[in-house]
Formats: structure tokens, C-alpha cells, sequence
């Protein structure tokens, strides 16, 4: 039974919450202040965390950048806002998916379930693909740059692996999207966006001019396989 953490100062509908997803075969474990996550992560480690944006003690942004320097489980978090201003800092963050609050049950259900799932899945055989000084090994789930290794969340591995898998393919954004977020791109959501521009950085792309990779305008996403020697 996967267990999940939901920290929400909504004591109602931290309970409606919580009572609807463990109906659903889901452990939650709740928190009202986001001051206490750290501690309750350390002691019994949850599979994945849904995080309220506005929270006593510590924001929720504050939450997600402590818990991403230190644990990659999945974060889907929980906004009152429909903007991008906060879509994008918490994807910037690190968060792996966002739900507008008040959510629907089943829709929040299943962003659970997507990333429960793409966080759980076996290898079932050895992969890894080379291209100059950048090394990217799926079975180990390990990404090196000139020797160094590079820390990415499970999110970020896996579009690194999409791309880098198809190298030298132009990869649409609808492609992209339906394959990491498992549903069609709706024109307005910036994920894809937000990992793109983390994986430049933290791969050391540049991210006014991008050479790795590459957005191609009006197609998609290039991974160039000659731009790492």
C-alpha cells in the first residue's frame, strides 16, 4: 500500500482528502504546518507528498525546495491560484505536477496514481546510452556529466531519457507532454516547460541559446547527440 503524505491546513478538506484516497487502496499520513514535513519525512518516508502552497509555519514553496534538496519522492502540490506565477515556481522548485484547488476527487486521484506509478516502475533490463561526456544509465537511474554526476528528481530523468533516447528526433510539445504528464497538452500548462529549462541548467546548456536541447521552433524538442564531445 503506497503511502502518501498530505499536508494541508484545511482541516475539512484535509479529512475529505484523506478519507477519499484511502478509500482508493492509498496510507495517508496528515500534516497541518509546514514546519513540521522535514521531521515527518526523516522519520517514516513517505512514496509521495501533496503539498497545500499556503501553509502555516512554512509555505508550501519553502516545503517543496527543502524536500527537494534532500529527497526525490514525487510532489504534487496544491494551489488556490490558477496563474502561472504559481504553477511555475512550484515546478521551478522541483514540484513534479500541481492540481488547482478545489480539486475534483478522481482528477486528484488519478495525478496520485500517474505519479505513484512513474515512480515505481522496475527496470526490467539494462539500459544506458553515451554521448561524449554525458552519460545517461536507466537501470541505475544515473546521469554523469564530465565524470561529475548529475542530481535530477525521477520527472527529470525520465524526459531526460525521452529525449536523449531519441536523439536527433524533433519531439513535439503534445508528444512530450502526453508521454511525461500521461494526458494531452491543453495549450496552457507550463510543466514540460519548467523541466526543459531545469534539465538546460542543471546539464549546463545554455539556457538563452540552447545547443543541447534544443527548441525548435513551431515542432518541438531536439536532443542534438554531437553537442556533448
Amino acid at each position: 500500500m503506497a503511502k502518501v503524505l498530505l499536508v494541508e491546513d484545511d482541516l475539512a478538506l484535509q479529512q475529505l482528502t484523506k478519507d477519499y484516497l484511502e478509500h482508493n487502496g492509498l496510507s495517508v499520513a496528515v500534516l497541518s504546518d509546514g514546519s513540521e514535513v522535514m521531521a515527518a519525512i526523516e522519520h517514516d518516508m513517505p512514496d509521495m507528498m501533496i503539498l497545500d502552497v499556503m501553509l502555516p509555519g512554512k509555505d508550501g514553496f519553502s516545503v517543496c525546495r527543502e524536500v527537494r534538496d534532500k529527497y526525490n519522492l514525487p510532489i504534487l502540490m496544491l494551489t488556490a491560484k490558477g496563474e502561472d506565477f504559481d504553477q511555475v515556481i512550484g515546478l521551478e522548485l522541483g514540484a513534479d505536477d500541481y492540481v488547482i484547488k478545489p480539486a475534483e476527487p478522481r482528477v486528484l486521484l488519478a495525478r496520485v496514481n500517474a505519479l505513484l506509478r512513474r515512480n515505481q516502475a522496475p527496470n526490467t533490463h539494462s539500459e544506458a546510452l553515451n554521448f561524449g561526456v554525458l552519460s545517461v544509465d536507466k537501470t541505475s537511474r544515473e546521469v554523469t556529466l564530465s565524470g561529475q554526476e548529475i542530481v535530477l528528481t525521477s520527472h527529470e530523468f525520465e524526459l531526460l531519457w525521452l529525449l536523449s533516447s531519441r536523439a536527433g528526433e524533433v519531439l513535439s510539445r503534445d508528444f512530450v507532454h502526453e508521454q511525461m504528464i500521461g494526458r494531452q497538452y491543453d495549450g496552457l500548462d507550463r510543466t514540460v516547460d519548467v523541466r526543459i529549462s531545469r534539465l538546460r541548467k542543471k546539464l549546463g546548456d545554455n539556457s538563452d541559446k540552447p545547443y543541447r536541447i534544443k527548441t525548435v521552433w513551431g515542432q518541438g524538442y531536439l536532443f542534438v547527440a554531437d553537442a556533448w564531445n
